[in-house]
């Protein structure tokens, strides 16, 4: 497995719209494993492939305690969602250290392919709700931040812009 390179928060590559993943085999299952190994040494509980600068419909989830209960989420399409929101708090392993308040949907229905290529459909709801919207949003081109005030997004970039300059000037000491 190798850990792979998470985009950050204003890399424009995040911005891009993921294609349909047009076949499942073994180059996927090893992008899997590899997004699942990343996600887990940043602590994530979700890695849309677009983070990882692949722009293909894939989605990893493991929102467990344990850390054993991998969700794959191939093609997903959102095919409800529940009228009643709540306002969470959020963050993203692409906007580092940044957390803010979302609307999202209490519940959700997604159908999705596994690794076997069999279409599911999962019911979800609480944090493994939020996380599918938000992961969903990822293969979108859309980054949590975007649902807050321009004032506050603009804050989050110059911070994260200045962040990455001093981590890039440390790293060349």
């Amino acid at each position: 497995m190798t850990q792979l390179t998470i985009l950050r928060y204003p890399d424009p590559r995040l911005h891009t719209v993921a294609k349909p993943v047009t076949d499942v085999n073994q180059r996927l299952s090893q992008l899997v494993s590899d997004m699942f190994e990343t996600m887990y040494e940043a602590a994530g509980i979700g890695l849309a492939a677009t983070q990882v600068d692949v722009h293909e419909r894939l989605i990893v989830i493991d929102v467990s305690e344990k850390r054993d209960e991998p969700m794959v989420l191939i093609n997903p399409e959102l095919v409800w969602r529940s009228e009643e929101t709540r306002l969470g708090e959020e963050g993203c392993l692409s906007v580092p250290g940044i957390y803010d308040g979302v609307e999202r949907s209490l519940a959700v229905k997604v159908q999705a392919l596994n690794l076997d290529g069999q279409l599911q459909t999962y019911e979800a709801e609480g944090t493994l709700a939020v996380c599918i919207q938000h992961e969903m949003d990822h293969l979108l081109g859309k980054v949590f931040v975007e649902y807050l005030s321009p004032l506050k997004r603009n804050r989050i970039k110059t911070k994260l812009v200045k962040q990455k300059k001093d981590e890039e000037r440390d790293a060349a000491r």
